[in-house]
């Protein structure tokens, strides 16, 4: 008898099969850690806006007025728009400080909260 070894057509597109299904999920799965690598820098670059701001106004011993700030600020070579409310606390000699940043399509990355003590003169 003459038995032949080997795989047949049909069990070989079975194995095709089974490896582009793996290669897609592989493929899927790293487009899905580079975009999410992405949202964390964008992420840690609008913290170190918020927190740049927040630093400039202790520094400068700056006490604002009650209402709105807004600019833009470029963090490597990235623009970031962030927005200030000021706003009064039960004790007159702090402020309410919420600085948030936004990418460019206006959507919120970050959103840091502080407390101001007035400067003493």
């Amino acid at each position: 008898m003459n038995e032949e070894k080997g795989f047949t057509l049909f069990e070989t597109l079975i194995a095709l099969a089974i490896i582009a299904i793996a290669l897609t999920a592989v493929l899927r799965a790293s487009a899905q850690a580079g975009e999410n690598a992405y949202d964390l820098r964008q992420r840690m670059l609008a913290d170190w806006v918020a927190q740049n701001r927040m630093a400039e106004i202790t520094a400068l011993q700056i006490w604002p007025d009650f209402g709105n700030l807004s600019g833009t600020e470029t963090e490597a070579n990235e623009d970031f728009s962030w927005e200030e409310e000021i706003t009064s606390t039960p004790n007159p000699l702090f402020r309410k400080i919420v600085i948030s940043v936004y990418d460019g399509q206006q959507h919120m990355l970050r959103q840091l909260t502080g407390y101001l003590i007035r400067p003493m003169p």
